[in-house]
C-alpha cells in the first residue's frame, strides 16, 4: 500500500520506517528541509537503536523516500498520517497549530479519497476539527475519511513496539475505511482494535496518565520505606507478583520526564477541566513527580552540607536509557539544580551530550564513563544506562575526593556498595 508520513520526529520517522519495512511504500514529508536533506544523505537526525539499519535497508529496496513537498506526498499516496508536534502551552493544553496547517495542507492537495490518520497525540474531539478543516479547504470537496491512530511507542525500544504491537487502535466514524486500515496493518500480527475516534482519542492520554500514575505511586511508596528502613524494590516486586497490577512502571526513581508523559498528563488534566471535570487525583501524580526531584536534591545537599563550589559527577542526561532525546529530562533538572546552588559539573551520557549541549552550559562533558569523577566531591547517577552498571568502582572510589553516591536510579546494591567502601545513597532503600 501507498503511505505518506507528515512528520519525521521520533515518531513519524519510525512509523514511516516500519511501514517501509512491513512491504509498503513510504514517503516521509518535513517541512524542516535541512532534515531532508539529512535523511537523503543517509544521516540520521535521532538516535534510536536499530533505526539507521533499518532506513538503510529500505531506501535500498525503493520502499521509504524523503521529500519536503508535501503535495508530492499526498498525491501519491492512499494512506496520509499526521505525526506533527503538539507541543505544551503554558496553561497545560497542547498547541494544535501544527496538526491545523497540516490538515489545510493535505486538502489543498487532495485529488482523490485518503484517509487520513492522525498519528500525533491530540485531546479529544480533534479528530472532528481535522475533519471539519479539510472539509471546510478541500478544492473539489473530494471524498475522505479522518482516523485516529494513536501510538505506543517507546523511545529506545520503538521499532520492536512497533512490528510487535500489543495492539493497534483506529477510532473512526464511519466503517468505511476499516478494512483497508486492517489491511495496512496486516503484517504486523497484533489485534486491531476499532472504536469511535473520541475513544481512540482518549486511550492515549488515559494509558500514559495512568503509567504516570504507578511511577509516581511507587515513588511515593518510596518516601515510606525511607522512613521504615524497607526496601522499595522487595515493595514492589510484592506487588508486581499481582497480575492486576504488574511489575512494571514500578521503578522508584527521580520521576517521570521526556516528551510524553509530562506533556500527556497536563494536557488530560486541560482536557478534563475543559470538559467540566476536576482529575484531582491526576494533579496530585504531578506534585508528587515534583516532589520527589526535591527529595533527591535535599538529600545531596542534607549529605554534602554545602553545595556551593563542590564538584559533582553526573552520569546521565537523556531522560531515559537508550535514547538521546534530553526534552523534560529529570537528569537535565538536577543538574540545573545543582548549578543554581552553587556546583560546578562534570557530566557523561551515552548519546545525549551533543543535545544537553544545547541547554546545558559551564559544564566539564566528559568522553569516558570512568573519568567523570576525577577531582569530584560526589557522584551522581541520574539516567538508568545499563552502561553504569559497569563502572569502575575501584577507580571512582579513588578519584572521589569522598566516595560518595546518590543512585537516582537504583542501579547498585546497597549492601555491595557499603562492602566497597561507599557512601551510598539511593531511593526507597
Amino acid at each position: 500500500m501507498k503511505i505518506t508520513i507528515i512528520g519525521t520526529g521520533y515518531v513519524g520517522l519510525v512509523t514511516g520506517t516500519c511501514f517501509a519495512e512491513g512491504g509498503h511504500e513510504v514517503t516521509c514529508v518535513d517541512s524542516d528541509v535541512n532534515k531532508i536533506k539529512v535523511l537523503q544523505q543517509g544521516g540520521m537526525p535521532i538516535y534510536e537503536p536499530g533505526l539507521p539499519e533499518l532506513v538503510k535497508k529500505n531506501v535500498a529496496a525503493g520502499r521509504l523516500f524523503f521529500t519536503s513537498n508535501t503535495q508530492e506526498g499526498v498525491e501519491r499516496s492512499d494512506f496520509i498520517f499526521i505525526a506533527v508536534s503538539t507541543p505544551p502551552q503554558p496553561d497545560g493544553s497542547l498547541d494544535l497549530s501544527f496538526v491545523e496547517k497540516v490538515s489545510r495542507d493535505i486538502a489543498s492537495a487532495m485529488t482523490s479519497y485518503k484517509i487520513i490518520l492522525d498519528k500525533s497525540t491530540v485531546p479529544v474531539r480533534t479528530g472532528e476539527k481535522v475533519a471539519e478543516t479539510i472539509g471546510r479547504f478541500s478544492k473539489g470537496k473530494v471524498d475522505f475519511d479522518v482516523v485516529s491512530n494513536p501510538e505506543f511507542l517507546r523511545e529506545g525500544s520503538a521499532i520492536e513496539d512497533f512490528m510487535k504491537p500489543d495492539r493497534v487502535v483506529v477510532g473512526v466514524s464511519s466503517p468505511r475505511p476499516v478494512e483497508a486500515l486492517k489491511a495496512l496493518y496486516a503484517p504486523f500480527d497484533a489485534p486491531v482494535i476499532v472504536t469511535s475516534i473520541e475513544s481512540a482519542e482518549l486511550i492515549k492520554h488515559a494509558a500514559n496518565s495512568f503509567l504516570a500514575l504507578k511511577i509516581s505511586y511507587i515513588n511515593a511508596v518510596s518516601v515510606l520505606c525511607e522512613a521504615t528502613g524497607a526496601n522499595v524494590q522487595e515493595v514492589a516486586h510484592g506487588m508486581g507478583m499481582d497480575p492486576r497490577i504488574g511489575r512494571k512502571f514500578l521503578d522508584a526513581s527521580l520521576g517521570f520526564g521526556g516528551s510524553c508523559f509530562p506533556k500527556d498528563l497536563s494536557a488530560f488534566i486541560a482536557t478534563s477541566e475543559m470538559l467540566g471535570y476536576e482529575f484531582g487525583l491526576l494533579k496530585e501524580v504531578q506534585k508528587i513527580n515534583l516532589g520527589q526531584m526535591d527529595r533527591f536534591v535535599k538529600k545531596i545537599t542534607d549529605t554534602l552540607w554545602v553545595v556551593r563550589d563542590k564538584t559533582i559527577g553526573v552520569l546521565g542526561l537523556a531522560f531515559k536509557q537508550d535514547t538521546d532525546d534530553v526534552r523534560n529530562s529529570p537528569a537535565i533538572d538536577l543538574c540545573k539544580r545543582l548549578q543554581r546552588a552553587g556546583a560546578r559539573l562534570r557530566v557523561h551520557d551515552p548519546q545525549a551530550m551533543e543535545k544537553a549541549g544545547a541547554i546545558l552550559k559551564d559544564v566539564d562533558y566528559v568522553a569516558d564513563m570512568n573519568e567523570v569523577a576525577e577531582g569530584c566531591d560526589a557522584l551522581v547517577i541520574a539516567t538508568e544506562w545499563p552502561e553504569f552498571k559497569k563502572l569502575d568502582l575501584d577507580r571512582a572510589r579513588r578519584c572521589l575526593s569522598h566516595p560518595i553516591i546518590f543512585d537516582g536510579r537504583n542501579l547498585f546494591d546497597p549492601v555491595e556498595m557499603e562492602r566497597l567502601g561507599f557512601l551510598y545513597k539511593g531511593i526507597g532503600r
